[in-house]
């Protein structure tokens, strides 16, 4: 499989410096995606439920662009701006992945970006 650039207007525009998605050797690797409105490309959402849910709704557009689904991730990396906010964000979580959960990791933010909250990458099978 020839690697491809994923890209959708369903989803917020990256920076120039990343793609929103490339698909290669079976798998989408689906960059770190902001809770950026794609029609606005301004943060949604003050909590940490609703920013969660935005990161969440961009990946699942980028993952049907690449002809993958949310059920298909097999690995989540999530990127906080603070600590506190891991409850907040495992209880919008578990309402897109129920049971069967992909295996998952997460860090602290290293540096402030006004209004974000949360940043999110996934890796699925293509």
């Amino acid at each position: 499989m020839a690697r491809r650039i994923i890209s959708t207007s369903k989803a917020a525009k990256p920076p120039p410096t990343y793609s929103q998605a490339v698909k290669a050797a079976g798998l989408v690797f689906v960059s770190g995606t902001s809770p950026a409105d794609p029609e606005t490309g301004q943060f949604k959402g003050e909590t940490i439920q609703e920013q969660t849910r935005q990161c969440l709704t961009n990946i699942k557009a980028i993952l049907e662009a690449a002809g993958s689904s949310m059920d298909k991730i097999v690995n989540a990396t999530f990127v906080l701006a603070n600590e506190e906010d891991f409850a907040g964000m495992n209880e919008e979580w578990v309402r897109w992945f129920p049971q069967d959960p992909p295996a998952r990791s997460g860090a602290k933010l290293p540096m402030r970006i006004a209004g974000l909250r949360i940043s999110i990458s996934v890796i699925a099978e293509a």
